[in-house]
């Protein structure tokens, strides 16, 4: 699986925020373009245009730029896919600024 990695250095929040919650992590393994497998834990879900959307980062690597990626689902499981698109890159990632941007600003 190729990853479609525009990275923009923001995120909402991640495993080691400062809030409480009460949830299990959902970690998957991610092959990079370079073949190496990384743990990526899912921190964030969002919908756009009837798709849903999810932000993962690094599980070793929390403090490094997050990756978005368009669930799918088949035959009632759900897989990831690379976003190869670069329009749809285009729209999710700005949709993905705006509510990193406005939780940023709730945090503050």
């Amino acid at each position: 699986m190729s990853e479609h990695e525009h990275n923009n250095g923001e995120h909402v929040h991640g495993p080691d925020c400062d809030h409480d919650h009460d949830h299990e992590e959902h970690v998957f393994l991610v092959t990079d373009e370079e073949g190496k497998e990384r743990e990526m834990v899912m921190v964030y879900t969002f919908e756009s245009e009837e798709q849903v959307y999810a932000v993962l980062l690094d599980r070793n690597d929390p403090e490094a730029d997050g990756v978005i990626f368009r669930i799918e689902e088949e035959d009632g499981e759900a897989f990831l896919v690379g976003i190869e698109d670069d329009a749809e890159w285009d729209r999710v990632t700005k949709i993905y600024e705006e509510i990193a941007q406005r939780e940023n600003e709730t945090e503050a």
